[in-house]
C-alpha cells in the first residue's frame, strides 16, 4: 500500500483538509475487496451513474441509504434454497456486501433501478443559487450578479 504525503498541499491550501483527509482514509481503508464490481460513469456536467453487478440479489435484498457526502449500498445474503436441491458446485456468489460511496457536496441521489442483475443509481449535483459564482461591485454601490455558466462573452456586469 502507497501512502499519500500531502503535507505540501496542506502548506498552501486552505479549507481542503477534509477533502485530504478523505484522500488518505480510502488509500487506508481500501482493503482490495472488489465485489460486487461497479462503474462509475459520468452522464453530464452534473449528473453521475454507479452501476453493480448484483446478479442474484432482488430488490428486497438490497438497501441503499444517502447521507450527507455518503452513499452505502448493502446486500444481504440469503439462506434459502427456492426448489430445496442439494448444491454440488456454488459459484454463483451469494454473499452480502457493503459499498460505500464518498459523495461531493450537493450531490444527491436521483433513482436507484435494478433490472437484469444491475443496480443502476442515478445521481446529480445540484448547486444552490447562493453558492454559485457572482459579480461584486467594486465600493458596494452596485447588486450582484450571477456570473453566467456558459463562456458567452462578459454578459454579467456589476450595475
Amino acid at each position: 500500500m502507497s501512502r499519500f504525503d500531502f503535507t505540501p498541499y496542506r502548506r498552501s491550501t486552505v479549507g481542503f483538509d477534509r477533502l485530504f483527509d478523505l484522500l488518505e482514509n480510502q488509500a487506508r481503508l481500501n482493503g482490495g475487496d472488489n465485489y460486487p464490481p461497479f462503474n462509475i460513469s459520468r452522464r453530464g456536467e452534473d449528473n453521475y451513474r454507479i452501476t453493480l453487478a448484483v446478479a442474484g440479489f432482488r430488490a428486497g435484498d438490497i438497501d441503499i441509504t444517502a447521507q450527507q457526502n455518503l452513499l452505502v449500498v448493502q446486500g444481504k445474503k440469503r439462506d434459502e434454497d427456492e426448489d430445496g436441491a442439494e448444491l454440488l458446485h456454488v459459484g454463483i456468489a451469494n454473499r452480502g456486501f457493503e459499498r460505500r460511496f464518498e459523495l461531493a457536496d450537493f450531490v444527491r441521489v436521483e433513482r436507484a433501478d435494478l433490472a437484469d442483475g444491475l443496480l443502476i443509481i442515478d445521481l446529480v449535483r445540484e448547486v444552490p443559487d447562493a453558492m454559485k459564482p457572482r459579480k461584486i461591485a467594486i465600493n458596494g454601490t452596485g447588486t450582484l450578479t450571477a456570473v453566467p455558466t456558459s463562456d458567452s462573452g462578459d454578459n454579467a456586469s456589476a450595475a
